[in-house]
């Protein structure tokens, strides 16, 4: 793809998202308006990701704060290093949308690596201390190999790489559900694609080298204290007020817009999550539902399988969600909530 062609269609990013209307630049409200310039601004397009959230600007500013304050602000550790974490983790989290940005964004800035996945595609980064974070990042999708595997960093760079994957963590899910497989057009020949991931990660390398003042975004959200799970974020100052900003404004938005015993059920659930895939059917999800409120179970299924198998989310979930009633922001907000939930779950086996 050209240079040209890919600007064209970054300017659409937004037709991507789907099961809610995405909102516009040029009709956007001041609080939309408001995250979407710091988005462009210091990220460099309008990222998806982000935007999908913006029929709820409480978890659009959430988002934003966390990403930026994690990946785009670079403290002690470099932006190439937290790109590798990026796809990572995004790998072990069946996420290939943004396997492909970030594998794009961490290759214009000089690492070398395949296109591959897992532990294949870690072995091939080329360079050692980055090699080292991509096998880290892939361990650390379950409880077990959080434990087993030895830090490649030190103790004071954990509260950049923690954020990181617990950004991560949550985006992933965002993605599966909101997003399709890639930034790429479907139609694109796969011969072609690597080309085409090659320019975008050019359009995406003038916002990854440049400097971003820490903090800039925390004004988004009032402030809030840390979660225990995370208190490995102390020692950096803007991450940590970053991840308890977003975790309280999170939980604010599930107490108005997720009925309490689908919450309750769900923090069951990922409690005893060790970070396993679960499935390959939904069998668990009815079994698990079934002893709900038949006006809750809509939105159970949604949270749960947000939760624990995002990429299992289909029409059928989402218009189950909107037949009980839902709105855009119940169904931003029923999918954000479950993902942060287990974002949090996996952020605990860090300390």
């Amino acid at each position: 793809m050209s240079a040209p062609l890919m600007r064209l269609a970054l300017h659409r990013t937004l037709d991507q998202i789907r099961h809610v209307e995405a909102v516009r630049p040029g009709a956007a409200p001041a609080p939309v308006a408001r995250v979407y310039d710091q988005v462009e601004r210091d990220f460099g397009m309008l990222a998806p990701p982000v935007a999908l959230h913006a029929p709820a600007p409480d978890l659009l500013a959430a988002t934003w704060v966390m990403l930026r304050e994690t990946l785009v602000v670079q403290h002690h550790v470099d932006r190439a290093a937290k790109e590798v974490l990026a796809t990572a983790v995004s790998l072990g989290n069946t996420c290939p949308y943004c396997v492909d940005v970030h594998g794009a964004a961490s290759g214009s800035l000089g690492v070398r690596q395949a296109n591959a996945s897992g532990a294949r595609w870690a072995e091939s980064v080329a360079d050692p201390r980055l090699r080292a974070v991509a096998e880290w990042g892939l361990a650390i999708a379950t409880s077990s190999g959080a434990a087993g595997y030895r830090r490649p960093f030190p103790e004071g760079q954990l509260p950049e790489y923690g954020g990181v994957a617990v950004a991560f963590h949550y985006l992933n899910r965002m993605v599966n559900v909101f997003l399709g497989e890639s930034p790429l057009p479907q139609a694109m020949p796969s011969a072609a694609r690597p080309g085409a991931l090659r320019v975008l990660g050019r359009f995406l390398r003038p916002g990854a080298q440049q400097a971003h003042r820490p903090g800039d975004s925390l004004g988004l959200l009032p402030a809030a204290p840390l979660p225990d799970e995370l208190s490995w974020a102390k020692g950096t100052h803007a991450v940590a007020e970053a991840l308890g900003r977003t975790c309280a404004a999170v939980d604010a938005s599930g107490a108005r817009r997720v009925p309490e015993r689908v919450r309750s059920l769900v923090l069951d659930r990922v409690a005893d999550w060790d970070g396993a895939p679960v499935g390959p059917s939904r069998a668990w999800v009815e079994e698990a539902i079934a002893a709900l409120p038949e006006a809750d179970r809509a939105h159970a299924r949604l949270a749960l399988l947000t939760a624990l198998a995002a990429y299992q989310v289909d029409d059928e979930v989402v218009a189950g969600v909107y037949a009980a009633g839902a709105d855009d922001a119940v169904l931003v907000a029923t999918a954000s909530w479950a993902a942060m939930a287990a974002a949090r779950r996996s952020g605990a086996w860090l300390a």
